[in-house]
């Protein structure tokens, strides 16, 4: 099992924090004027909360969540506190949250990797979406370091310069030995989106920048969408079309082999669907490129709340979490689903959230895959969600 693909999502406070740096321009994001659901806001708002109380009186005298193993756990929660509606921790900074900081900064590396023993991309990654959630300068150079480590994380197998590997441009879980996956990719496209006006500063020494075409080869490979993806197991069956999987050749769904041709076509799932298209965005893609038309389309036609589609309960918060930040940042008030119906997914996502919330205001899926029986970790996902719900309302 990668024991750590539980955590490739990151925190959606960043963007409402992370100002000017849209993925979508002003002119491809719709604007919808709508009257403010202030009682359902406020329901919501009331649920978050009661998360943010149980992380606080849940974190270890030491700053950290969970465990001080995985500093990318205790990044999302202080990310969480980050994106309070109220407001209360985005200028001034309680003991207990500088503690959560310290914790952080001590897991900084003399190579500018964030980790304190083994899945070094993602805990880099999503560290990095923790202080940029702080937005205080003195975090910058840090920040700016680690933004570096990532982009030496990039794959380049075979030869060098040339896209001739089917994992070339994405990023695995950190050793130069390891291929490349969805998962891993993801966090790291992420955190040096929103790192990129550090990398444009002048005044910032050693400034680097990933390989952006390269990534979107790596990305488009693991795409079922054969006019961009030439590999046998790429799928243009409706069920699987436009959707992705976890790296090439492997999907965490499975496949199926076509009992006439004896040819594996590989299942798309939703988790790393939403992740692709994310993926797609922060690499610049528009939205009326065929490879985010294609994405999207399986996500509307596969729509629910219910499970992680093609994996059922597994990742289900990590799911929603990704859906949710997916839907935001891609500029989607209300969701037409391939049915014709029409539905405010917001509400939907919130209401599904609410009525998982367990008495003592946590989080928790009884189905452990990706860590999801840690309630830190899912706790950390699903405020994260409502929070950016929340703006939304």
């Amino acid at each position: 099992m990668n024991v750590m693909s539980f955590l490739p999502c990151l925190a959606g406070v960043v963007l409402a924090l992370c100002a000017g740096f849209s993925p979508l321009s002003a002119a491809e994001t719709k604007t919808i004027t709508v009257t403010r659901d202030v009682s359902f806001a406020n329901e919501v708002e009331h649920s978050l909360s009661r998360g943010l109380t149980w992380l606080l009186a849940n974190q270890n005298s030491n700053g950290w969540w969970s465990t001080p193993d995985q500093p990318a756990v205790t990044a999302l929660a202080l990310t969480a506190f980050k994106g309070d509606p109220k407001k209360r921790y985005q200028t001034t900074e309680p003991v207990w949250l500088k503690r959560g900081y310290e914790f952080l900064l001590a897991s900084v590396q003399p190579d500018g990797g964030i980790h304190r023993s083994n899945l070094v991309t993602y805990n880099t990654s999503i560290s990095m979406m923790a202080l940029l959630a702080a937005n205080r300068v003195e975090y910058d150079p840090v920040i700016l370091k680690a933004r570096g480590f990532l982009v030496g994380l990039q794959r380049d197998f075979g030869a060098k310069g040339k896209l001739d590997d089917v994992f070339d441009g994405g990023i695995g879980y950190g050793s130069k030995y390891e291929h490349s996956d969805m998962g891993n990719t993801l966090a790291a496209l992420e955190a040096l989106y929103y790192s990129k006006r550090l990398g444009e500063d002048k005044n910032l020494a050693d400034a680097q920048d990933l390989n952006w075409a390269a990534a979107i080869q790596f990305l488009q490979n693991c795409q079922n969408l054969p006019a961009y993806n030439k590999q046998k197991w790429a799928s243009d069956d409706v069920k699987n079309k436009g959707g992705f999987v976890y790296y090439p050749g492997h999907s965490m769904a499975g496949g199926e082999t076509n009992a006439a041709t004896g040819r594996i076509a590989l299942r798309s799932y939703g988790s790393i669907s939403y992740g692709g298209m994310l993926s797609y965005i922060y690499a610049s893609l528009k939205r009326d490129d065929p490879r985010v038309v294609a994405v999207f389309d399986w996500l509307r036609a596969n729509y629910t709340l219910e499970e992680n589609p093609g994996m059922g309960p597994q990742g289900l918060f990590y799911y929603l979490h990704t859906m949710t930040k997916a839907m935001t940042i891609y500029g989607v008030d209300e969701l037409e689903l391939k049915d014709g119906r029409k539905l405010n997914w917001r509400k939907e996502v919130a209401m599904r959230l609410l009525n998982l919330q367990r008495q003592d205001g946590s989080w928790l899926n009884d189905n452990a895959r990706w860590w999801e029986k840690d309630p830190a970790l899912v706790t950390s996902y699903a405020v994260l969600s409502l929070e950016m719900v929340w703006r939304g309302l």
